[in-house]
């Protein structure tokens, strides 16, 4: 039924909702929007002993998009209806009862962490951004339903999510149905979400997308992120903290079987990275820093936050996995973005189905048997105006005796010097440092690998280093 509408959606013009809201509402700022809060005994199934509650947003200060919920049992949906007394305004003054200002959104709430209390596991609000987290995580990055035009400079298209089905789980049940309708000027599309919050917290993800006009810059399985600064990239940085950010790196296990590593930078400019690719198996943005003192931070506690791996279901064909870096000096700001990009353009009046699993926790459950991986990358300054880099790696392939272990580092400009390798017993890896001289260029691509008897053994390392 949610295909149906999408199609019939993208088979006509494009009409922009009315997104307009009454005072207070409308000017409201981000205090006074966080000072509204959902009241918990209203929650959907809230005396039910059901596996999950949900609650919902209140519209207002950015979230001036309007959705529309309905919950679906025994065959029929039913509206969820909007009321002022589902919310506490705080020091806002409430809307005139009978008022219809409607939900901005929802999140939903399981038994996680205890099994006395519902924590909140996962949220759908604003555009088609969602979120969720794993078992004693907090939230950090974000996920897009779609994203479209994303780094062009005449501007970008955000879709947003319109109307949302809630499936009543039964009283055993471990997952969450979230049926979705998107619709944006490019196009419109379905959504069906199945969660299962745990470990690791699952969002397995139907979705079929049909465009209004060609689009060529579509980004699927897409990725929103923060980095301001780590051990790679600390220039101009006066904070007492060594790190901040909600991922460190993009990973990729691309359709040739090889594993890549791509440590993140909060560039001067913005920088856009393309990894080509066939049926890719899957990508996605890591935090694999999950020590606090690499951060010291008792309140964002950014050794908590999500990594978000994007797994393929069938085959995707060719295309990019591509990662925009944005400038910033504000951690409040995501400035950090990765998705796939089919080759080919979407064509208007087609139907394109793309099946993913996204698992949100600590990272990939499955990766190449053995393969060692870089678990941090250091730069600082060199000999005679070098620039040196250090990166660690662990893995059961690595051995103390790096005589049979021979690491591999190139430059597409520039040079490499003074490449060592040694153990690090801090660690129980190996440590891997070389200086380079940039020759004066503004860019240098880098790639780093170990191999023994010239086969790898570890990932491959990739690093855009800029000026």
């Amino acid at each position: 039924m949610v295909r149906r509408q999408a199609q019939e959606l993208a088979s006509k013009a494009y009409k922009a909702p009315d997104n307009s809201l009454p005072e207070p509402f409308k000017d409201i700022d981000y205090d006074a929007y966080r000072s509204i809060r959902f009241n918990p005994d209203r929650a959907l199934w809230r005396n039910e002993n059901l596996p999950f509650q949900v609650q919902f947003f209140h519209r207002g200060w950015i979230f001036k998009g309007r959705v529309t919920i309905y919950v679906v049992s025994d065959g029929s949906a039913k509206l969820i209806s909007y009321s002022p007394d589902l919310f506490d305004f705080g020091k806002i003054k409430p809307p005139p009862a009978g008022t219809d200002i409607g939900f901005a959104g929802f999140r939903m709430h399981a038994k996680i962490n205890r099994p006395d209390y519902y924590d909140e596991v996962g949220v759908f609000l604003g555009a088609s951004y969602f979120r969720a987290v794993a078992k004693g995580q907090v939230y950090g990055m974000s996920a897009r339903g779609l994203s479209l035009r994303t780094g062009d400079p005449k501007g970008e298209e955000f879709p947003a999510f319109t109307t949302f089905w809630i499936e009543k789980p039964a009283q055993h049940s471990t997952s969450l149905v979230v049926h979705a309708l998107l619709d944006s000027p490019s196009a419109a599309a379905a959504f069906r979400f199945t969660i299962r919050p745990g470990d690791t917290t699952i969002y397995d993800t139907e979705m079929a997308l049909y465009p209004r006009t060609d689009i060529a810059e579509s980004g699927i399985g897409a990725g929103t992120s923060m980095f301001l600064f780590d051990a790679n990239d600390r220039v101009g940085v006066d904070d007492f903290r060594s790190a901040v950010h909600d991922s460190d790196g993009l990973a990729i296990h691309s359709g040739r079987n090889e594993e890549i590593w791509r440590p993140l930078n909060n560039p001067r400019d913005l920088q856009l990275s393309y990894f080509g690719d066939i049926n890719p198996r899957g990508f996605g943005l890591m935090q694999r820093e999950r020590d606090f003192f690499a951060y010291d931070d008792l309140e964002s506690h950014f050794e908590k936050r999500p990594s978000l791996w994007v797994e393929p279901i069938g085959d995707w064909g060719e295309g990019n996995v591509e990662l925009l870096e944005i400038p910033t000096k504000q951690e409040i700001h995501d400035n950090i973005v990765t998705f796939w990009r089919p080759k080919d353009a979407l064509k208007a009046k087609g139907e394109y189905i793309f099946t993913y699993r996204l698992h949100w926790g600590n990272g990939p459950s499955k990766r190449i048997k053995d393969a060692a991986h870089f678990t941090k990358t250091r730069i600082g300054a060199g000999p005679d105006g070098t620039r040196r880099f250090v990166l660690e790696m662990t893995g059961t392939t690595l051995s103390n005796d790096t005589k049979a272990i021979q690491p591999v580092v190139s430059a597409n400009k520039g040079e490499i010097k003074n490449l060592v390798l040694q153990p690090n017993p801090e660690t129980g890896g190996l440590r891997l440092s070389f200086d380079l001289d940039t020759k004066g260029e503004p860019i240098v691509e880098l790639r780093g690998q170990l191999q023994n008897e010239k086969k790898p053994i570890s990932e491959t390392w990739l690093y855009r280093w800029t000026r």
